[in-house]
């Protein structure tokens, strides 16, 4: 199915420019419900392309201490589906491709084909689902089909070399490479799995690769983005905030991260 959402389009944009794109996530609701939306202006104004509006949930199979940490924080000041919606239009106000990761339970209970005419309508481009399996997705597509959205899926080095055809043939927006096994986190170094997985990728599909899971500074993401169409950065940018002394400093530091992460994206190639 061919879409032409805002993410379709930024990747046309990133391609034509010879560069990766920089994709942030960040949970709705956090720090707060208004922090959050301070955060996704913050990104946007920083040179940030798209933004990841994670969807809190209490048991987070696939995230590390960190977006555990701030997915914690988030349910605990109430977010909801309707904060997480919320949190998706204000990043597609501020013209940056915004989509939703969540684990699938959260769509399922809202109801599927609801759920992807929601992310439609309040101008998402997609819905980042690492939990849900090819195998399991016939509603999923239906629905996303339907509201014409990009269904992205996660592959990590461990994933066999026909089920990457599988899985890749079904995304939409980009292919999410998960560039270490195991769960999200900053990490010190990027690992060299990444740029296998990517290699592997380009074997079988055309579509734009995003590489998440460990990003944390300009060296790193100059590093990914040359060789990645997408460089998604989220426990930096969480990090950056539950360090600050207070909201205003946190903003600061995700402004100035990002900024850094933008030049080093632009340097790679």
């Amino acid at each position: 199915m061919s879409t032409n959402t805002a993410l379709d389009q930024l990747f046309v944009k990133t391609r034509a420019e010879n560069r990766a794109a920089l994709i942030a996530y960040i949970p709705a609701g956090f720090p707060s419900q208004s922090g959050c939306l301070k955060v996704i202006e913050t990104l946007a104004s920083a040179g940030v392309d798209a933004i990841e509006i994670g969807y809190p949930y209490s048991d987070p199979v696939m995230d590390g201490p960190t977006i555990q940490a701030a997915a914690t924080q988030a349910l605990e000041n109430g977010t909801g589906v309707t904060e997480v919606f919320a949190a998706l239009k204000h990043a597609c106000d501020q013209g940056v491709a915004a989509v939703v990761m969540t684990y699938w339970n959260p769509i399922e209970r809202y109801g599927v084909a609801k759920f992807a005419q929601a992310i439609a309508d309040n101008g998402g481009s997609g819905v980042i689902t690492p939990d849900l399996t090819i195998e399991e997705s016939d509603e999923w597509r239906a629905a996303v089909n339907t509201s014409a959205i990009n269904p992205i899926y996660v592959v990590a080095p461990s994933t066999k070399p026909e089920r990457l055809i599988k899985v890749t043939d079904q995304c939409g927006g980009f292919i999410y490479a998960a560039s270490l096994m195991g769960v999200t986190g900053a990490r010190s170094g990027i690992s060299s799995g990444a740029g296998e997985l990517v290699a592997r990728l380009r074997k079988v599909s055309n579509k734009p690769i995003s590489v998440g899971l460990g990003v944390s500074n300009r060296e790193q993401a100059k590093e990914v983005a040359a060789f990645a169409d997408g460089v998604i950065v989220g426990s930096a940018f969480i990090k950056a905030i539950q360090d600050a002394p207070d909201e205003q400093s946190g903003l600061a530091a995700v402004a100035h991260l990002a900024s850094e992460l933008a030049k080093g994206v632009r340097e790679a190639r």
